[in-house]
């Protein structure tokens, strides 16, 4: 859904993954229902994915290590679950891109367990996760605790990826995560959609945005786009101002 929202609106989306020799592909069990075609993506998720996985840009990502955070306007961290993912949640590589990303001050969105890429990344001149200071949500524990207990008889550990809550590891990382986490409104199903945000929760922090999962994904995307024309508006004025300075 945030692809199908940013290029829509005429962005420019590059895919990156560890290598950037593979083609990136969803969970199959998310495409075709994770038990007896149930607990899957939602009818418009599955659709925007299969317009995305036809894209070239898609099926052309860069390496982690090829990413210049000069070139792009905003880096968004997408989530997802399971042993697969920790691949992309442990990647030393992409966490010091991340870092520099970070210090650009351009808009960074994270939702679900992208959170956790975050949390994770370390600023070394405080010591501190990136995130420290900021407001954010993630995935939180009571959905993350629901989906293990619904599949767990048939799936074993598929819902929950480390032995640690999303939420719990999320909080650690927060300076006073009572006053910073926002878990939002309890949620047990019904998701946001392309034209309703009634249904979904997300966390603008200034130029960081969050979300918990993909009921909040479209949401999410419009905040993210909202986010990076702010940050252009900005760039913009200071570019004016230091024209009449000169």
């Amino acid at each position: 859904m945030p692809w199908r929202v940013l290029t829509r609106r005429g962005d420019t989306v590059t895919f990156a993954t560890e290598r950037g020799d593979v083609v990136p592909e969803a969970d199959p069990r998310l495409l075709t229902g994770v038990v007896f075609g149930k607990l899957g993506a939602a009818p418009d998720a599955i659709e925007c994915y299969r317009a995305m996985e036809a894209s070239a840009e898609f099926r052309a990502p860069i390496a982690w290590s090829a990413i210049d955070v000069a070139r792009f306007d905003g880096l968004m961290l997408p989530g997802g679950h399971a042993p697969g993912m920790k691949q992309y949640l442990e990647g030393e590589e992409l966490r010091r891109k991340v870092l520099d990303f970070w210090r650009t001050n351009k808009p960074v969105a994270a939702i679900c367990h992208g959170v956790i890429v975050l949390a994770r990344t370390i600023d070394d001149a405080t010591g501190k996760s990136v995130l420290a200071e900021r407001r954010t949500t993630c995935l939180p524990k009571y959905m993350e605790r629901l989906a293990y207990t619904l599949t767990f008889w048939k799936l074993g550990r598929y819902y929950r990826t480390y032995p640690e809550y999303v939420e719990d590891e999320v909080r650690r990382a927060l300076d006073d995560p009572r006053r910073q986490f926002a878990c939002g409104p309890t949620t047990l199903g019904a998701r946001g959609t392309d034209d309703d945000d009634a249904h979904a929760f997300v966390v603008e922090d200034g130029r960081y945005v969050s979300a918990r999962w993909p009921g909040d994904a479209w949401a999410f995307a419009r905040a993210f786009a909202r986010a990076m024309d702010a940050h252009a508006t900005r760039e913009t004025t200071q570019t004016i101002d230091a024209a009449e300075r000169s």
